[in-house]
């Protein structure tokens, strides 16, 4: 029998009482509420410091406790924070979830009310003369808003942060920019200095010439921003202009923060944050002096739909928790990262929504957490970060990102903000489904990282010289894994090209196999590193299918001391180093370990494309072994994109294993039993 008292259902079972703990949260609750599902809290906090109540009463129930979140919008006040008192244990974790079949937000902005059409003369002059009847204004500190944010030059090519932003209909608007889609070119610089980057030519002053004479509209706006990609096509940053000279055509931008590669001929931006230039739908524009939100909505009407501003900096936070579950929810609105768990162990993201917020979705450091079966998109920067594991002990840190489908993110800091970042040792991201993004997929350093059963395609789309999936500049990062990927359709801005996996200045050893690369401009790259297999991937239409360099003979000849440095910082002569990487104990002691030593090239198809991009002086290190070029290999259907072999493919002669291509992708999972698989059709 059971009976429940207060907030605990009791169940009696053989005359022994058995306490498994719940409560319950709701919009219209009430946190003088007991917390049971006829009379539920209000808050999360409530609920949060109910399980304390419980807690100090004595160990959790076996089954641990949860709190469970009917369907509504909870506009936060502050950030959700867990910490180390709000654990469970393995037997008995918290979670906190949405009610089955309802739909909870935890939201960190506000909806902005109170619009009105523009009749100021004075704004209606500086707007086009198309945008005047389109444009609604709101005033953003008479609703309460008064942390507006500054538009600021990013002190580095590193770091930017959004700060505000406005949604509509759920979705990201813009910040009124020109041109509206794309971007111009940089003209003639205007200090020569001499510099230039291994040969590249550039100035560090970042004064330079333009076309036409749009910018003569920005005269009297009150910060004229720009983004570009201003040396590289893989390092952007954006500066408040210093000055325009209308007449000599020729912008100025300040001296400091300086940028970390200077400013190049040719490469590209785009002027942002002009209320000039909001002259189409779905553009807005903030007037920090007088707190007044200008917006072009895409609909009719403002009103007719959610217009949120993102506020809080954070909206869960866990620090020190352990065997805490988040389950459900949809978060949204944050002006930084929507989760962040730091330390503990055990903790669970688990088939949630995460998406507009100016930050990443998920941060996650300690041991054994896992985010799994949730969707992220239209975020600012990445999705999910893990960091775990210590590399001097090589002691794994048990993260795992699965099964999550990561897409249109890296909205404002379009480079190095990968889908998923994995450093430190012993982590997994496996079965995700990532597209369309400027750049990187996978970003990976540390020991022992396992990347498998993902599905890659249409990233790097913003981006030149850049990897879907990349890591760089060690020696003693080894270990790493990466097979049973699907990587598709990635070829660079304007089909420049880019690479599929890319190991990048002297990375070394890392196992890539059974993968299958189609459409990928540079599919394989080993950036003249040391002992790294490629064996038994499928290559088809790649150009080139392989690149591999002796950078380390050449240009980056005078890296030496850094990469050593790499080895010398690990104790890489002792155990467990020294039994797990033997190719790494005697390195140092090698007169020719810059050279692209190690690296084995084995059992792999190639088919349509071209193979080789090796230079010439990496050949007489490399090893290559019953590879299938350019020979049928007799797909089951090459159309379709089923890149599974037939019975009689030549390619089982020469040694090739079949790849589980069934498993590559998202998977139907507890979370989301009527989630639609979006993997593709093999």
């Amino acid at each position: 029998m059971c009976r429940v008292h207060g907030g605990l259902l009791l169940l009696v079972f053989a005359g022994q009482t058995v306490v498994a703990a719940d409560f319950s949260v709701a919009a219209d609750g009430n946190d003088g509420n007991s917390g049971t599902a006829a009379q539920p809290f209000a808050t999360l906090e409530r609920a949060r410091d109910a399980v304390r109540e419980l807690k100090a009463k004595g160990p959790l129930p076996e089954g641990g406790v949860t709190v469970e979140v009917r369907g509504g919008t909870y506009q936060l006040e502050k950030p959700f924070l867990l910490t180390e008192t709000d654990s469970g244990t393995s037997n008995a974790p918290v979670m906190y979830r949405s009610r089955q079949g309802e739909r909870v937000f935890l939201v960190g902005g506000r909806v902005v009310t109170g619009w009105s059409r523009v009749t100021d003369a004075a704004v209606l002059a500086r707007l086009d003369e198309t945008a005047r009847t389109k444009v609604w204004q709101a005033d953003l500190k008479a609703q309460d808003v008064t942390d507006l944010g500054q538009m600021e030059s990013d002190p580095s090519w590193t770091s930017s942060m959004p700060g505000l932003q406005l949604f509509f209909a759920d979705k990201p608007t813009t910040l009124a920019r020109w041109p509206n889609n794309g971007t111009v070119s940089i003209g003639e610089l205007k200090v020569q200095d001499g510099y230039h980057i291994r040969g590249t030519k550039g100035s560090m002053t970042g004064a330079f010439t333009y076309e036409g004479d749009r910018p003569k509209r920005w005269v009297g706006e009150k910060d004229v921003m720009l983004h570009g990609y201003w040396f590289w096509d893989w390092a952007d940053q954006r500066y408040r202009v210093e000055s325009i000279d209308t007449e000599q055509r020729i912008i100025t931008l300040p001296s400091k923060p300086q940028h970390a590669f200077g400013f190049r001929k040719g490469q590209w931006y785009y002027a942002f944050n002009l209320l000039c230039e909001l002259d189409q739908p779905g553009e807005w524009y903030l007037d920090r002096e007088s707190g007044i939100l200008y917006f072009w909505p895409p609909a009719a009407d403002p009103n007719s739909d959610r217009a949120l501003v993102s506020i809080l900096p954070r909206l869960v936070t866990m620090e020190k928790a352990s065997f805490v579950t988040l389950r459900g929810f949809t978060l949204e609105g944050s002006r930084g990262d929507a989760v962040s768990v730091s330390g503990g162990s055990g903790n669970r993201i688990l088939g949630c929504v995460i998406r507009n917020v100016g930050g990443s979705a998920v941060g996650v450091s300690g041991r054994n957490h896992r985010v799994a079966g949730c969707d992220i998109y239209q975020t600012a920067q990445g999705g999910i970060s893990l960091t775990g594991g210590d590399r001097k002990t090589l002691t794994p840190g048990g993260l795992v990102a699965e099964n999550n489908h990561i897409h249109h993110y890296s909205l404002w800091k379009p480079v190095y903000r990968a889908a998923i970042r994995l450093d430190g040792v012993g982590n997994r991201a496996s079965h995700n489904l990532i597209h369309d993004a400027p750049h990187m997929a996978i970003g990976f350093s540390g020991n022992d990282q396992l990347i498998e059963f993902n599905e890659i395609h249409h990233v790097v789309m913003k981006s030149n010289d850049a990897g879907a999936m990349y890591c760089g500049y060690n020696w003693s990062m080894r270990g790493n894994v990466i097979r049973y990927n699907y990587l598709h359709d990635i070829t660079g801005y304007e089909g420049k090209g880019c690479v599929g996996v890319y190991l990048d200045d002297e990375f070394s050893s890392a196992l890539i196999s059974g993968n299958i690369f189609c459409r990928v401009s540079s599919a394989a790259f080993i950036g003249g590193g040391h002992d790294t297999t490629i064996e038994n991937n499928v290559f088809v239409e790649c150009t080139p299918a392989l690149h591999i360099d002796a950078r380390g003979l050449g240009w980056q000849a005078h890296s030496t001391n850094q990469l050593e440095k790499t080895v010398t910082d690990m104790p890489y002569n002792e155990e467990p180093w020294r039994s797990r990487y033997p190719t790494l104990a005697g390195i140092l002691d090698d007169p020719d370990r810059m050279a692209p030593k190690g690296n084995v090239v084995a059992r792999n198809i190639q088919w349509k494309g071209k193979w080789d991009g090796i230079e010439k002086k990496a050949y007489p290190y490399l090893v290559f072994q019953y590879n299938l070029l350019d020979l049928d290999p007799k797909f089951v259907d090459e159309k379709a994109g089923d890149f599974r072999l037939k019975d009689d493919s030549p390619a089982f002669k020469v040694g090739f294993q079949k790849i589980p291509v069934e498993k590559i992708g998202l998977y139907q999972d507890e979370f989301r039993a009527s989630w639609p698989v979006a993997r593709q059709s093999f």
